[in-house]
């Protein structure tokens, strides 16, 4: 996660995290406790926030409560399993000229792998939170996450990378920031 990013241009994007597909992803209440966190923090520091769904209607929506964390956040509905082939997305995102997306949700071998892949075809940086993202299969998620890293895609956990986009203990967020990493120790 490069430092010199400015945040106007980096967004949390929360993939799929719809309570019919927590229920199969294991250890559902670390993603989940990890996402929030990670929805938290970016919403701190004022970065952009959004939240796909992956068939809504039918699947049901993202968790209420992570929702509340990011008031405001885009919600946006979709039947791929890349958010980048998703032409409304896809124009969406383009529209917010985001240079580097992060990226927390599930389902790692499915919705996220070729989601981090859309995003290195649309020329943006990906940063995948290692901590905030879940599977069905671990063994699978971690030949995903092999093979994304390969890739040139950064896999890295979540306060590493905030940390990073604070860059200094003098940050204003610095104070509330850590009042985050306890209570989602």
């Amino acid at each position: 996660m490069s430092r010199s990013a400015p945040l106007s241009n980096v967004l949390l994007l929360c993939v799929d995290l719809q309570p019919v597909f927590l229920k199969g992803v294991a250890e559902t209440e670390a993603v989940q406790k990890r996402c929030a966190f990670a929805v938290e923090a970016a919403a701190g520091l004022g970065m952009r926030v959004a939240f796909t769904e992956q068939l809504p209607r039918k699947l049901g929506g993202t968790l209420p409560e992570l929702l509340a964390l990011a008031p405001g956040a885009d919600v946006h509905a979709k039947s791929t399993f890349s958010v980048f082939a998703d032409d409304g997305i896809h124009d969406a995102l383009r529209s917010l000229d985001i240079e580097h997306l992060v990226l927390c949700g599930i389902e790692t071998p499915v919705f996220i792998y070729q989601t981090a892949l859309g995003a290195l075809d649309a020329n943006l940086q990906v940063t995948v939170l290692s901590d905030a993202i879940g599977a069905r299969r671990p063994a699978d998620a971690a030949a995903c996450i092999d093979a994304l890293t390969r890739s040139g895609i950064h896999v890295l956990p979540s306060e590493t990378v905030f940390y990073a986009l604070l860059h200094d203990a003098g940050h204003p967020f610095f104070k509330g920031f850590t009042q985050l990493v306890k209570k989602y120790a």
